[in-house]
């Protein structure tokens, strides 16, 4: 190991927060599921002198490759073992996962939908994916969950529509103003405001609130306020493809900034920490005082699953950046582990999707530090949005049909709202149709209204960080080792599947990018694998890995694995190298997955082991007179 990566390691270790260690060490305290505790010897603390954390941390990969299928390698997909099976051995490898019980328990009582479904949500993270108690009611005895990849099926009834318990309305202004002075807010706005500050550990001595409409709202407006006039470069440290990180950059170039990004060397993906070092440390020492410019960085990749070390924060406010923290990738209470109480960034920037509101409708929320605000400069932006009350929500309804933008937004809650004025009319009118005979006393801004709008929030609350990242640590590593686990039959050991970025890994983040590949080596599109698991009522989503550096012994292989984004419609033809990657299909893991939604994915995906598996699934449909898939 180089030495500056060895320093880097070592001071990375030493500013880790105080409740990151605590997870780091769950394993040490009996609360880590882990496989390698020897069930046969006295549970007493006595007995067994503890390892370092550091000791488990080597010792987990090896452990956990040893314990799920040792020694065995699946060609066919009806020779996996049963899903009870499989279970039994999960948790002999992982005997303390049984201390995660509570969150089947919430499962079962508040997303009991999940089952009635038997639907698997594997393409969202954090706390996005909304109870039965927040979905609008259904007329209709057949129900199928909704999801990004997943809609209702066309031929179900329409859901009838039900008034979302808020809405919302855009602020008009500049963001510096509203950060710096606020606005008109209601009661309701302000408790939620503060709800969310409490659950993410965010001071409102030290920070300033707004919400946006979405997350990609929240980084425009950082990007149009920020002065890159003086402050000149952007540099983001994402290998995946994002469209809020594009959108940045696309605003900040405008903005006359210079944009650039951290590189991940293949074949790990493993982040480039002497380049990016190289960009963020100033080579003048006399001008360390001047702001460089934005340092955006995500805690961990949404796709791949890898973390990146808390360390890089403290190297760009050293050396005069800014600093932006994405935490929307985040998993609940994964904050309680950032510890803001040591690092304090600029700006951050987190999700809420489809988590408020009994009609679930969502947001993002741009927090920035106070002593920053003066900073930004007073240009016009948009995106800001303030929540309405059910009451104004209500009035603005019934008195201004097809005017207001808080009307179009309720209106849009259903989901079948189209451009063109005969479906927005149709929306009207059903919407006036439910008000019907509503008292508005019955809606108001009481405390078990505020109690059912976070209660995501409460019961992640509930469960606290340790719970959370146990459950999720066990599950994520057996997924990866099971899917290492399926090989082609009749060839010299062709793997299924390749995995993208860490592989078992004890402090892995609860997402992983991976591909198919048939028995010639040939890759399976994503978007194919990602359709067919529709069929199978598993949502997963889909993406393109980028910024990926080859070194020299790589050149041949990097002529096979690279691809061309399909730029098609953005007709960027001057960024050749940034439109080059690998697209991949992503499966996440919420607080709420089980070891059912793993099982099920190995299982979907071990069909693939069968030569024939997508061309019988063409013509299976085609013979039920069911729509193909049109790569195909």
């Amino acid at each position: 190991m180089r030495k500056d990566q060895r320093s880097m390691k070592e001071e990375s270790q030493k500013m880790q927060s105080p409740c990151l260690e605590e997870v780091s060490q769950g394993c040490l305290h009996g609360c880590c599921p882990s496989p390698f505790l020897n069930q046969h010897e006295p549970q007493t603390k006595a007995s067994k002198p503890r390892n370092s954390s550091a000791a488990c941390r080597r010792d987990f990969a090896s452990k956990t490759t040893s314990s799920i299928f040792p020694n065995t390698q699946f060609t066919n997909h009806e020779s996996l073992p049963s899903m009870q099976d499989s279970f039994a051995e999960f948790t002999k490898a992982y005997p303390q996962y049984s201390d995660t019980y509570r969150v089947d328990q919430i499962r079962s009582r508040e997303y009991y939908h999940l089952s009635f479904s038997d639907h698997t949500c594997l393409d969202y993270l954090g706390i996005g994916l909304f109870s039965y108690s927040q979905l609008q009611k259904q007329e209709c005895p057949k129900y199928r969950i909704a999801s990004s990849s997943f809609p209702v099926p066309p031929e179900s009834p329409p859901p009838v529509l039900d008034i979302p318990f808020f809405g919302v309305s855009y602020k008009p202004g500049n963001l510096k103003t509203q950060l710096l002075h606020g606005g008109v807010a209601s009661e309701f706005e302000s408790v939620i405001r503060k709800r969310i500050m409490s659950f993410l550990n965010v001071s409102e001595n030290d920070y300033s609130m707004v919400f946006t409409a979405n997350k990609t709202s929240a980084f425009k407006l950082v990007a149009e306020s920020y002065p890159f006039q003086s402050n000149r470069k952007l540099l983001t440290v994402y290998d995946y493809e994002s469209e809020a990180i594009e959108a940045m950059s696309n605003s900040s170039e405008k903005n006359g900034a210079k944009v650039m990004s951290a590189e991940f060397s293949w074949p790990r993906l493993r982040l480039q920490s002497s380049k990016l070092r190289n960009m963020l440390v100033s080579k003048e020492k006399k001008k360390k005082k001047k702001r460089r410019g934005l340092f955006v960085f995500p805690l961990h990749s949404r796709m791949t699953g890898a973390r990146y070390p808390y360390l890089w924060m403290s190297i760009a406010e050293e050396n005069g950046w800014h600093v932006l923290i994405d935490s929307c990738a985040l998993g609940p209470k994964d904050m309680d582990s950032f510890g803001l109480s040591l690092f304090r960034p600029d700006f951050l920037i987190c999700s809420f999707y489809k988590v408020f509101g009994e009609n679930p409708s969502g947001f993002a929320c741009l927090f920035a530090k106070k002593s920053t605000i003066p900073v930004l400069e007073t240009s016009s932006t948009s995106g800001i949005i303030g929540l309405i009350p059910s009451q104004k929500l209500f009035r603005a309804v019934t008195e201004s049909p097809g005017t207001d933008t808080e009307v179009e937004y309720l209106a849009s809650q259903s989901g079948r709202i189209e451009k063109g004025k005969t479906t927005y009319e149709i929306q009207h009118e059903e919407i006036v149709e439910k008000l019907k005979g509503i008292e508005m006393s019955e809606v108001s801004e009481s405390d078990k209204g505020i109690e059912m709008e976070c209660r995501g929030l409460d019961e992640v609350d509930s469960l606290g960080l340790v719970t959370i990242s146990n459950r999720a640590r066990c599950l994520i590593n057996w997924l990866v080792s099971a899917l290492l686990k399926l090989q082609h039959p009749n060839t010299n050991g062709t793997p299924l599947v390749r995995i993208y970025g860490p592989k078992v890994k004890f402090d892995r983040g609860p997402a992983i990018a991976f591909n198919v590949f048939d028995w010639k080596g040939e890759k399976i599109e994503p978007v194919l694998v990602q359709k067919l698991a529709d069929r199978s009522n598993i949502s997963l989503s889909y993406g393109f890995l980028h910024h990926i550096w080859f070194a020299d012994k790589y050149q041949e292989e990097k002529e096979k694995v690279i691809e061309r984004r399909n730029n098609e419609a953005d007709g960027n033809k001057g960024k050749d190298k940034s439109d080059m990657g690998i697209a991949v299909v992503t499966a996440a893991l919420g607080f709420l997955a089980n070891f059912q939604d793993i099982y099920k994915l190995w299982a979907f995906i071990a069909q693939f082991l069968d030569a024939d598996f997508v061309e019988k699934e063409r013509w299976r449909y085609t013979s039920l007179n069911q729509k193909t898939i049109e790569v195909l």
